[in-house]
Formats: C-alpha cells, structure tokens, sequence
C-alpha cells in the first residue's frame, strides 16, 4: 500500500474509526516516520498538510512497541521515534487541565487519561506523557511543561528511584505530575 492509497481510503470519515477492532492481514511496513517533535515524514519528506497528519493519526495503532496504520483490510508498520504525539497547548478549564495535542486533540489530564512520569534517555532526564487514545501517548513539548510549572506545587512524595521533589499540578481531583525537582 503507498500513502495515496491509504489517503483515498481513509478519506470522508467524520470520526475516529474503530481501529481497536480491527485485525487485518500485515501488508509490511511503509516509509512513514514521526519524528521525537511530533512531525511526520513520508519518504524522508515533511508532511506539510496537517488534514493528511490529521487523517493518518486517526488509523494509528500501537501493539506492543510497534505502530501501525490500519484499515479494516490492511495494516502497514511505521517508525515512532518516541511517542505520535505532542501537547502544545493547555488551559484551566473549571479546575481541570486541557492538553491539547499539536494534531488538535484536547484531553483533560485524569484516571483515564493519565500523565505520567518517563525517563527519557536523550535528554537525560524525567519528562511527563498523556495517554492520548487507545495506547497512543503524547510528550509535554517544553514550552508546555514551562507554562505549567508555574501553575505547579511542590509535594512532600518523593521519586522511589531518585529520592527528589514531585512537582504536580491539579486536575479536578487527579494530581498529574510534571518532574522532580
């Protein structure tokens, strides 16, 4: 399958398809990559219409460590070089954090849609993760997780691993934690 075949296919539908459903035969894998800032390349080109990256992420699955875009009759691997996701943007919306991802996916930060502390080996340090939808996770950009350390406390729990500071900030009545301070 190429990318113009995926896109006809995939194109006219209003909300997300029920990828989770689906299972259809492995058709190997295709050059499309996400990069760790969130922007996709097909064939090492940027993707530059962000209704196509829209379009795409729609159909994107994740079994295991491995990501996938999928049809009802056909499944192609991708490279994720760290998550598919970016959030760019927040607001307090009534006590409640809204992440909104860099595709225009909004989540309130919550049980169900958990941050989550991860070390991340290139910057040598813990950053915070969303889940987004259905496995797929979205990193804090930086300038994000600036903004929303102003808005932080500092909290007497500590890291088990590395004994610091939880710095969090409140959702409704879930803590999401950003770093350690």
């Amino acid at each position: 399958m190429d990318l113009a075949s995926l896109q006809k296919s995939l194109s006219g539908k209003g909300k997300l398809p029920p990828v989770e459903q689906w299972d259809p035969d492995f058709c190997g894998d295709i050059d499309l990559q996400i990069k760790q800032d969130g922007q996709w390349f097909y064939m090492g080109t940027p993707i530059g219409r962000k209704a196509l990256v829209k379009l795409f992420s729609g159909v994107l699955k994740r079994e295991e460590q491995d990501y996938f875009l999928v049809t009802p009759v056909e499944k192609v691997g991708i490279q994720v070089e760290d998550v598919p996701f970016i959030i760019t943007q927040w607001r307090n919306e009534d006590g409640y954090l809204v992440l909104t991802t860099s595709l225009d996916d909004e989540v309130v930060a919550s049980p169900q849609n958990p941050v989550e502390l991860r070390y991340h080996p290139a910057h040598e340090t813990w950053l915070p993760y969303v889940l987004i939808r259905r496995k797929l996770w979205a990193r804090l950009h930086q300038n994000v997780l600036y903004q929303l350390t102003d808005h932080s406390e500092a909290q007497q729990t500590r890291c088990p691993v590395t004994g610091k500071q939880v710095l969090q900030v409140n959702s409704g009545d879930y803590a999401a934690q950003l770093g350690y301070l």
